[in-house]
This record gives structure tokens, C-alpha cells and sequence, in this order.
């Protein structure tokens, strides 16, 4: 990945703002593992919970975006940004996932999209600052976070609704894999105050907004 000067690198967040909070986010392209399968019958309650639920993971899926564009912007080594590009590719496929599964409900995404991306960049950009054996922890721990708050909404789901399952275990399967893959890459875990005080607090105040929001 070629070295960007300062105009290339805020082009490029531009760029990349305006995709994802457009519903355009870079991605593999990959289909969604609920596609093909049978539409399960939902009450209009169950509908309507689904989608909030749904609404929650892809604004994560927005502030994911954040993050790692955050972190690519501040990190040193060419190897950690590649790392970084390729699991914001395959979060971008989870967001396009949550967005499909939202139209279905007949719902909408979080009208906070944007603060959730501009708030969550700062934050990578920050996690980046510190180092890369940092920024890649705070991948690790994000993942983590994110994988505690899949088995909770998995547990919420109808026991019906295969569709939304499927799609949740696959961002699990694959949150879990981030996190190892950069650990692999040499991450440090970050210090007990983060980890266990401001994650969980800044995790919560955009959950239980983008539930309702």
C-alpha cells in the first residue's frame, strides 16, 4: 500500500464516509449466509424486535468501519494496515448483510450513522496513536465485545428467525477471527480501565441509542 500524502489521505476519508454511511461501504461482495433460506413467520412484535436488534449490529458495523479507518490512517507498519483494509472489507460485507436484513423487517438503518462512523474514527484513529501493538489489541478486545453482544441478540432472536441467526453466527465466526489474526500480528492487550470501564460504557450508550434510533 503506497504512502498517501496528507490531500490523498483526507480525499480518502471523505471517500469513504460518504460510501459507508450511503449504504456503499467497500466489501468482498460476499451473499448473505441468511440468503436462500425460508422467510420464517414473524409477528409483527417479533418483526419489529428483529429489526431493532438488526439496527444495532449495523450501526456496529458502521462504527467498525470508523474504527479501522482510524487505525489505518495512524498506523506505522504497511503489514498491519493490509491486516486492517482486509477485515474492514469483510466487516463491510456484515454491514451490507444487516442492511438487507433490516429492509426485509421493513425498517431503517440508525439515523445516527454518521456520528457513529465520525465518533468511532476518532477512536481508531486514537487506538493507532498509541502504537500498533495497541491499535491491534483494541481490535482483539473490540472483537471480543462484539462477540459478547452477538450471543445476546442470538439469544433474543425468535427461535424462528434462521435468517437473522445465520447472518449472526457467520459475523461471529468471523469478529472471532479478526481478533486472532491480530494478536497474531503482535497485539498487546490493552489496559484493564479501557477494557472493562470505556468500551463497555461507549458500547453501551450506542446500543441502547441505535435500538430505538
Amino acid at each position: 500500500m503506497r504512502k498517501l500524502s496528507l490531500f490523498d489521505e483526507l480525499l480518502s476519508q471523505a471517500d469513504a464516509f460518504v460510501k459507508v454511511t450511503s449504504g456503499h461501504a467497500r466489501a468482498t461482495g460476499r451473499p448473505s449466509p441468511g440468503r436462500g433460506l425460508p422467510e420464517p413467520f414473524l409477528e409483527q412484535d417479533e418483526r419489529d424486535s428483529v429489526g431493532r436488534l438488526m439496527r444495532v449490529n449495523h450501526a456496529g458495523e458502521i462504527a467498525a468501519q470508523g474504527l479501522y479507518q482510524g487505525q489505518m490512517l495512524t498506523s506505522r507498519r504497511p503489514e498491519v494496515r493490509k491486516r486492517l483494509d482486509q477485515s474492514a472489507r469483510e466487516e463491510g460485507d456484515h454491514l451490507h448483510w444487516c442492511a438487507e436484513r433490516l429492509h426485509q423487517m421493513g425498517t431503517h438503518t440508525s439515523l445516527l450513522g454518521p456520528f457513529w462512523y465520525l465518533g468511532s474514527l476518532a477512536m481508531g484513529a486514537a487506538a493507532g496513536l498509541a502504537g500498533d501493538r495497541y491499535s491491534l489489541g483494541f481490535v482483539d478486545e473490540t472483537e471480543r465485545q462484539v462477540e459478547r453482544h452477538i450471543d445476546d441478540h442470538l439469544q433474543r432472536l425468535p427461535a424462528t428467525d434462521n435468517v437473522s441467526a445465520a447472518i449472526l453466527l457467520q459475523m461471529k465466526h468471523e469478529e472471532v477471527e479478526h481478533g486472532a489474526k491480530a494478536m497474531e500480528l503482535g497485539g498487546a492487550p490493552l489496559p484493564w480501565p479501557i477494557r472493562r470501564l470505556l468500551m463497555p460504557a461507549v458500547s453501551g450508550v450506542m446500543t441502547r441509542t441505535a435500538y430505538w434510533v
